[in-house]
């Protein structure tokens, strides 16, 4: 069975490494174009490329900029696949394509459909407090993350993962149980579940000002925030640090019961980072001011006393 992958971040290419290990004829990849990094600009090479190219043969690979544009579909045609294998490829994929391979097109999907559709399943379950997600394998339609279900894998989400971790739990899970599909279809014994479309929700892409600490929520929401968002991009707040406005961002926390009435965006008196919220306290475990490395709050303290910043809604 011949197989073309649609893959671009670090997500894709663990779960390519791990079918090209297994054994499945990948006969080429597509990945989105490389991007510039750094202060240089220079283009950087998606993970998936790295991994098609690192590959003993090397596996043709495409980087079209955008994979449905007409001219793009005979070469698609050329490699006379069975299947299509997308995994946060980064583009929707329209009808013509999906209807080119002999064996159909599945996706990955890091989350319990119909429950988060979109690009930031995994930070957004985490966000909402979820206590459980997992990944879906599912057959590829036009609609967004609307296909017929093939298998799912349920991963638990602790109180204090973070998006990070979670990513890399369902990574785990996600590989194995689209190992076992691409087989099922290959013996032609893949299954199709319905989807229960009233029961969809949304997880649009997180932007930069989503990540913004509000101190007048409960602590246990700015919490979720600060875990759904770690390592990228990270929760953040203002702070007045020595007269300037700067960007602090908290990288992890805790919750800490408190019956006080002090303002949010207050520093309580204890000794820890302890910040009180719209409902309980936050204890502040690990940060990172705007211009200096990231550190634990203990080390932090150290070297910067709490009279120093003044945290501000602004």
């Amino acid at each position: 069975m011949k197989v073309i992958f649609f893959g671009t971040p670090p997500f894709a290419a663990e779960t390519l490494r791990y079918l090209l290990e297994k054994g499945i004829n990948v006969v080429a990849v597509i990945s989105k174009p490389d991007r510039p990094k750094g202060r240089s600009g220079a283009p950087s090479p998606t993970p998936v490329k790295i991994i098609a190219l690192n590959h003993r043969p090397p596996i043709p690979l495409h980087q079209p900029p955008l994979v449905s544009a007409p001219d793009f579909a005979a070469t698609l045609q050329g490699y006379q696949a069975d299947l299509f294998v997308v995994v946060a490829y980064g583009e929707i994929i329209k009808q013509h394509l999906l209807d080119m391979p002999r064996l159909g097109c599945i996706n990955v999907h890091a989350s319990l459909l119909p429950k988060y559709r979109g690009a930031a399943p995994i930070q957004r379950c985490i966000i909402n407090g979820e206590k459980e997600t997992g990944v879906t394998i599912m057959h590829m339609v036009k609609q967004m993350d609307a296909g017929d279900m093939i298998e799912v894998a349920k991963v638990p989400i602790p109180p204090e993962m973070t998006y990070g971790e979670l990513e890399q739990s369902l990574l785990e899970a996600g590989k194995k149980t689209l190992l076992k599909v691409i087989q099922e279809v290959g013996a032609g014994n893949v299954k199709r579940i319905p989807q229960d479309h009233t029961q969809a929700t949304l997880a649009p892409k997180i932007e930069l000002e989503d990540c913004e600490i509000r101190w007048d929520q409960p602590a246990e929401a700015i919490h979720n925030l600060i875990r759904g968002v770690n390592p990228h991009p990270g929760a953040w707040c203002y702070v007045n640090f020595r007269g300037e406005k700067k960007r602090l961002k908290i990288l992890r926390s805790r919750v800490q019961p408190y019956q006080g009435s002090d303002k949010p965006g207050t520093i309580l008196p204890g000794g820890a980072l302890l910040i009180a919220t719209g409902k309980d306290a936050l204890v502040i475990l690990e940060l990172q001011l705007e211009g200096k490395k990231a550190m634990k709050a203990d080390d932090f303290l150290r070297g910067i006393p709490l009279h120093d910043i003044l945290l501000n809604t602004f």
